[in-house]
């Protein structure tokens, strides 16, 4: 095997031997199809950076498809939203598709199927429906409806079609086999009456296919080459070929190439939950504030919390292609996007949990305007002008009166460097009724400026502190946000849900204290706050009032807790 074979995933595999026993490349065609009934979350990125990633190796078409079978749960906002989170990924599709489209192919089918003695309208309840099927160990019992003739089954079908019955009064059902081993096989439902208007359809349709019926035929009629899907569908795949040859007999000379299902692992992440309608509830009992929130796992979520595209697309590349399912440690995620923001980010300096500073010996009333780099460490990041002045904030936590000589931050009788500016000495504090400090008395070295070269500048000095002038300051909101549930994975327990595990800090409102470059910051904008994490700016920002979101902090702080 060559070293490039080698190298290709259990998928691109397959591929290559496809090609390889006569498969024109022409005819590779893949497809991404979401059901429209909620937000696509980072699980789904697996998905599409396999189908699209393909498309892109192997110069084909991808088609995005809307499988939107059910409106009772689908809307327009989750297929706009849907369009919009790959879009932002990278990603280009060749045709935006709906199985709406094929609903009167599908329905042309059907009919071909009755009439072939392999479908039948049954008229049980949907309880008496589960009894009969059966169990695993257990062979299911044939509908007493299932030898309908041909003309009753077509006559009773039409009726469903033109709104004769009732909701549940009447299903389509394939004639396969009660006794598979496989349940899915056991008659499996192909058309159910529903009295709800379709976002695309409106009311034409009374009568809605089910999803294994129209999604293997959605595949068929756009010709997919390889239908690619998670783990939990390889039960499904026997039903998938039995469906694809069947109408193949009745489309080939139209639809000539029958597509192959083949199934990966599933992308599940810690400390979070994979599914729609559980994702759905956090919504509707305002756990979050909306699909969109910085806490969930959505990519409309982690776009708002400040993710990038090239984090995701990196991390779903080490996540890699398996036929196993594993979790994923969130931990690499963030991971992810630190490495990302630390090439991209411009560093600005910030006060999360201020106290005041007084340089004693600073002149009253001066102040003045110091160089500072957005990235000390890259060119082309450019640099800003930072002021300074007689009265700083810096963190409460980078002050101790007394110490251990690990302690490199500020301390009575200590030196430390101000960033870009000048290095102070702590000479006392102040402090409230409760022993709190409230403000710092230091001095300053005017030899010190950060830049001027001078030979006290060069001096050595552990600590270096990040801060802000208190006059010049512009206060923001900042919502420092942790992991939404505090167990690793919240939806595996059957003796609890998982709504028990909700982290009720999981958001933190902080008024913080900015450097005033940070006044004309835009809507998305993402900045590395020195000392303290990647930050943007939030949706709800507006100019007389500036938001920004805690995307990552700068090291991995969960493990310790």
């Amino acid at each position: 095997m060559s070293e490039e074979n080698k190298s290709l995933n259990f998928l691109e595999h397959i591929i290559e031997e496809d090609l390889a026993n006569g498969m024109p490349k022409e005819d590779l065609r893949f497809r991404f199809p979401p059901e429209p009934n909620g937000y696509l979350h980072i699980g789904h990125t697996k998905a599409i950076g396999i189908s699209f990633g393909l498309g892109e190796k192997y110069n084909a078409p991808v088609n995005l498809r809307f499988d939107d079978t059910n409106p009772a749960k689908e809307e327009q906002e989750y297929v706009d939203a849907i369009k919009e989170d790959i879009s932002w990924l990278g990603y280009n599709w060749a045709n935006e598709c709906y199985s709406s489209d094929y609903f009167q192919q599908l329905y042309d089918w059907a009919i071909l199927l009755i009439k072939d003695g392999k479908a039948y309208v049954d008229s049980q309840t949907s309880e008496e429906m589960r009894i009969q099927k059966g169990t695993p160990t257990e062979v299911g019992t044939n509908s007493p409806f299932r030898n309908r003739s041909v003309e009753e089954n077509l006559a009773l079908f039409q009726g469903m079609k033109e709104g004769k019955f009732k909701e549940g009064e009447h299903t389509l059902r394939a004639k396969i086999d009660m006794a598979d081993d496989n349940m899915l096989m056991r008659d499996p439902l192909m058309y159910r009456i529903m009295y709800k208007s379709h976002h695309r359809t409106g009311n034409d349709w009374c009568i809605y296919p089910m999803y294994d019926w129209t999604h293997g035929e959605s595949d068929y009629i756009e010709q997919i080459s390889h239908s690619l899907c998670s783990l939990e569908f390889k039960p499904h795949r026997k039903l998938y070929n039995w469906f694809r040859d069947n109408i193949y007999e009745f489309s080939k000379s139209n639809f000539p190439l029958p597509p192959k299902q083949r199934e990966f692992s599933r992308l599940n992440l810690s400390y979070t939950i994979m599914s729609k309608r559980k994702l759905l509830k956090l919504v509707e009992e305002n756990i979050v504030s909306g699909w969109d929130d910085p806490r969930m796992p959505t990519i409309s979520g982690l776009r708002r919390r400040g993710y990038t595209p090239a984090a995701i697309r990196s991390f779903v590349e080490t996540v890699g292609v398996s036929k196993r399912e594993n979790v994923i440690d969130v931990a690499l995620l963030e991971f992810k996007i630190r490495e990302d923001l630390n090439k991209t980010a411009p560093r600005v300096m910030a006060v999360l949990d201020p106290v005041k500073v007084v340089i004693t010996n600073y002149p009253e009333g001066e102040e003045e305007l110091l160089d500072a780099n957005y990235n000390d460490y890259e060119d082309g990041f450019g640099s800003r002008k930072v002021p300074f002045s007689r009265e700083i904030y810096i963190e409460k936590e980078d002050f101790r009166e007394e110490a251990n000589k690990k302690f490199f931050r500020l301390k009575l009788g200590k030196e430390v460097r101000l960033k870009n500016a000048y290095f102070i000495t702590a000479n006392s504090c102040t402090k409230d009724e409760n022993g709190n400090v409230i403000e710092i008395q230091c001095t300053y070295d005017p030899l010190t400026k950060s830049g001027s070269g001078t030979e006290e500048s060069k001096r050595k000095v552990k600590g270096t502190l990040h801060w802000v002038s208190v006059k010049h300051a512009i206060k923001a909101e900042v919502r420092a946000y942790d992991r939404l549930f505090l167990d690793e994975a919240p939806d595996s327990h059957k003796d609890k849900d998982y709504m028990e595990f909700i982290n009720p800090n999981s958001l933190e409102v902080i008024e913080a204290y900015l450097e005033p470059s940070l006044q004309t910051a835009e809507k998305g904008e993402r900045f590395q706050f020195q000392r303290l994490g990647y930050f943007n700016v939030d949706d709800d920002s507006t100019s007389e009032k500036l938001v920004f979101n805690k995307t990552v902090g700068l090291r991995d702080s969960w493990g310790g807790k």
